[in-house]
């Protein structure tokens, strides 16, 4: 029978970094390494997720009592545990990628901009007081979100969650010994370079560290898994009248200390592949 040792499918990128981490430093201060300028690169994802990328729904209050009445049947009261699910690891694309319009699926396409954990440490059962040293670092991300097929499957998410390319990340991974207090950091959605989302993880309903301890209760997490940790208030489907993205249209979204995520939408995109550069 595995055993919970037998399933860890470790990053290499992040299961060596320790090992790495003096050789970078040496490689930096030497000043061997040749510059590239950005401006000649593609940037990816700073993360391919061994499995479905974590989600947590409904951590900020604001973001819960805005959408109260407008969930189309699936108003619930406050929960007093994290809200759970998940997206297909083909959701991911890179923080300057144009992304498809998906229009032949929804109408109905939504933005959220969150700050994502990435687990360095597998374990299950972890306590909420060793969380924070099971993680390898941070990224922003998009939990871009069709609301009219997130209602559409019996209360389920995973559907309106998981259409291909939509969940930009990037542009960096900060390391956790960078931020040592993920509970301190201000995130922010932009629409077409205005303010949709304002907000700070102080306000987060449940801490990093919980949200960990609540999903590693009873199950293993591994290195390279990513967490979403939720959306402040400010989704375009809790507007009135709603908005949703339209062709051509451009989300950012940062993360205090991270960076920021820049997508188009282009409804030409019909045949975006996952994991690949939509520019």
């Amino acid at each position: 029978m595995l055993k919970p040792d037998n399933l860890v499918m470790p990053l290499p990128g992040i299961t060596s970094f320790e090992e790495l981490r003096s050789h970078l430093r040496e490689v930096t201060v030497a000043g061997d390494s040749p510059l590239l300028s950005l401006d000649t690169l593609t940037l990816v994802s700073p993360i391919d997720p061994p499995r479905n990328i974590l989600c947590v729904g409904w951590n900020y209050l604001k973001h819960f009592d805005e959408s109260l009445g407008k969930r189309e049947g699936q108003d619930v009261p406050l929960p007093d545990r994290p809200t759970l699910f998940t997206k297909l690891p083909t959701t991911v694309a890179g923080p300057y990628d144009a992304l498809p319009l998906q229009q032949s699926y929804t109408d109905k396409l939504d933005w959220e901009v969150e700050l994502a954990v990435i687990i360095g440490t597998g374990g299950r059962d972890i306590s909420e007081h060793d969380a924070l040293s099971h993680v390898f670092g941070y990224t922003v991300a998009n939990d871009i979100s069709a609301r009219d097929l997130q209602r559409a499957h019996g209360a389920q998410w995973f559907k309106g969650k998981s259409l291909d390319c939509t969940c930009p990340m990037g542009p960096v991974l900060v390391t956790a010994d960078e931020i040592t207090n993920p509970q301190d950091l201000a995130i922010a959605c932009y629409l077409n370079g205005e303010v949709v989302q304002s907000g700070h993880t102080s306000r987060q309903i449940f801490s990093v560290a919980r949200v960990i301890a609540e999903i590693s209760a009873g199950l293993t997490l591994l290195p390279g898994d990513v967490i979403l940790t939720g959306t402040p208030e400010g989704i375009g489907a809790a507007r009135t009248p709603p908005v949703f993205i339209r062709d051509g249209d451009t989300i950012e979204c940062e993360v205090q200390g991270i960076g920021r995520l820049r997508n188009t939408f282009k409804a030409q995109l019909r045949d975006a592949q996952p994991g690949r550069h939509q520019g």
